[in-house]
């Protein structure tokens, strides 16, 4: 596992690579959330300072785009569709079971740290409503029954 101080220098130097251009702010917070798991406000700080702008406007984008998280996230990440084509196929009792058999809320962790539920808007696989992802495993056509045995391979 990499030190904060490696970290910081790997950050560091993906941004020297772009010439720490703030047109680049959204390629540069990716490769932080890839390097740091998420964007704690010391890492959106860090970046503010590098390329020379207000740590507001590095905020408003990280907490605009649903694929920032300021939160730290599980090993396993999971993304229930709600989009409209899901939801009408049952995704909020698939969300509904998530839940219930991980003990937290939409937005939450386990407290293992194992794994974070999300939700989203459309995955554009509407044609396997209702769809749930884990990671970058995407299951379709699930029903409340089917979830139990989908976490249980992780």
């Amino acid at each position: 596992m990499k030190t904060n101080e490696e970290m910081f220098k790997e950050l560091d130097d993906f941004i020297d690579s772009l010439n720490s251009d703030p047109k680049e702010l959204i390629a540069i917070l990716h490769r932080a959330q890839d390097i740091f798991g998420y964007l704690p406000m010391v890492v959106q700080t860090h970046i503010a300072r590098k390329l020379n702008i207000n740590v507001s406007k590095v905020y408003g984008v990280v907490s605009f785009y649903s694929f920032f998280s300021m939160k730290p996230k599980g090993e396993n990440v999971i993304a229930i569709c709600l989009g409209t084509a899901c939801f009408v196929r049952g995704s909020g009792k698939i969300l509904e079971r998530v839940e219930e058999l991980l003990g937290i809320k939409n937005g939450e962790t386990t407290p293992d740290g194992k794994f974070t539920i999300t939700t989203l808007r459309c995955v554009g696989a509407c044609g396997l409503a209702p769809v749930m992802q884990i990671n970058d495993k995407t299951y379709g056509n699930i029903t409340p029954e089917d979830v139990e045995s989908i976490l249980a391979n992780y």
